[in-house]
């Protein structure tokens, strides 16, 4: 059976995209390794039909981060057998692609998203030039490469003109029901609850205004699920406007776990700005998981999500990020029993279509080719 070697830079837990990506790989026929790293703070690995490595790493920011996985990574690979690479953005590619050259194996890149275009870079004008550099020399000799939507896709094809296979970050179909009630999970029974989840609640992702908005929607909770650079400032925010009984927070939870919240809830946001490249062509995991677990989408005014919001009719379009027109966009939604259950109702049927047993087809499509 032949080996295929995986690598992603984030602690594994929560990444949805490469654990059914390796899913997939074992179905193709591939005994699976999946490397990544270990934070202090990562949680506890649940058991996968695949076998997976964590690195413990000396430093965990900045710089001297990233050249010590790199580093670290490179090492590992080479001295691990493989037959087939699996690189997961920018941040891993040198390594994976330094290895397929010496030991002359196939490399696949997986681009999650448009690295050099995330806010991190662009206000970092050194760190881009070096991304870039790396990205420049790699991916126009790359065969097959891999991203999550078209816009992005076709940013790729411009400037290296090669081919790019498109697989959306999609959930699986949906096998088994909620197992848990809001009751069991703590929630109110009298309120809407409106939720906001995501690996990275961060700067420009509309969160900011989304807090202040709960000044003037009624009746209601917001849970934020999830990490970030901002959460530390967006409870201080809901202290200093003593929002603490309509702003949950709740920390990073494993896919499982966090799918109960979803399915409870009345409405999902998801709220990114327009403020570069990267947040203006993505589409978020989270908003499948919305249309997945059967509940309402209101979407920023972003090419690609709202390409499927209104494909689909799942949800509405928020045109401004004025906290004062968020609270009354919500709240219309939300007192339009009529159109939420017809929403409702067209989750369901778009959910049968955005599935992860539909987008792998093209990914069989190329690991068949070298199993």
């Amino acid at each position: 059976m032949k080996r295929a070697l995986v690598s992603v830079i984030n602690d594994l837990s929560t990444d949805q995209r490469v654990d059914k990506v390796c899913k997939t790989l074992k179905k193709c026929g591939y005994n699976v390794l999946l490397v990544g790293r270990k934070k202090k703070n990562s949680l506890p690995m649940e058991n996968r039909m695949y076998k997976t490595h964590r690195m413990k790493l000396i430093f965990e920011k900045e710089a001297v981060f990233y050249a010590e996985f790199n580093i670290r990574l490179f090492f590992f690979l080479l001295f691990h057998k493989s037959d087939i690479l699996i690189s997961n953005d920018l941040d891993t590619l040198l390594p994976n692609f330094l290895i397929s050259k010496i030991k002359r194996i196939p490399l696949v890149y997986d681009s999650h998203e448009y690295f050099i275009g995330v806010p991190e870079l662009e206000k970092n004008g050194f760190a881009r030039k070096i991304w870039l550099a790396i990205e420049k020399w790699i991916f126009p000799k790359l065969k097959h490469v891999f991203t999550v939507n078209q816009s992005i896709a076709e940013l790729y094809q411009k400037q290296y003109n090669i081919n790019i296979n498109i697989v959306r970050n999609i959930p699986l179909k949906r096998l088994t029901t909620i197992s848990k009630t809001r009751e069991e999970l703590g929630l109110p029974m009298d309120k809407k609850i409106i939720i906001l989840q995501g690996a990275g609640i961060n700067i420009d992702r509309g969160v900011e205004e989304l807090v202040q908005s709960m000044q003037w929607i009624k009746n209601s909770i917001l849970l934020i699920i999830g990490n970030g650079d901002i959460i530390e400032s967006l409870k201080t925010k809901t202290d200093e406007l003593q929002l603490n009984e309509k702003v949950k927070f709740i920390n990073r939870l494993t896919y499982n776990e966090l799918i109960n919240y979803t399915a409870n809830a009345d409405l999902g946001l998801t709220v990114d700005k327009d403020s570069n490249l990267n947040y203006k062509f993505s589409l978020p995991n989270k908003l499948f998981d919305y249309i997945s677990a059967g509940i309402p989408v209101l979407a920023s005014n972003l090419p690609e999500v709202k390409r499927i919001v209104e494909k689909y009719k799942v949800g509405e379009i928020l045109y401004s990020h004025k906290p004062e027109i968020m609270a009354q966009t919500i709240e219309n939604m939300l007192n339009n029993k009529e159109k939420l259950l017809e929403y409702k109702a067209n989750t369901k049927i778009a959910a049968t279509e955005l599935c992860w047993e539909n987008e792998e087809i093209e990914l069989n499509k190329v690991y068949n080719l070298y199993n």
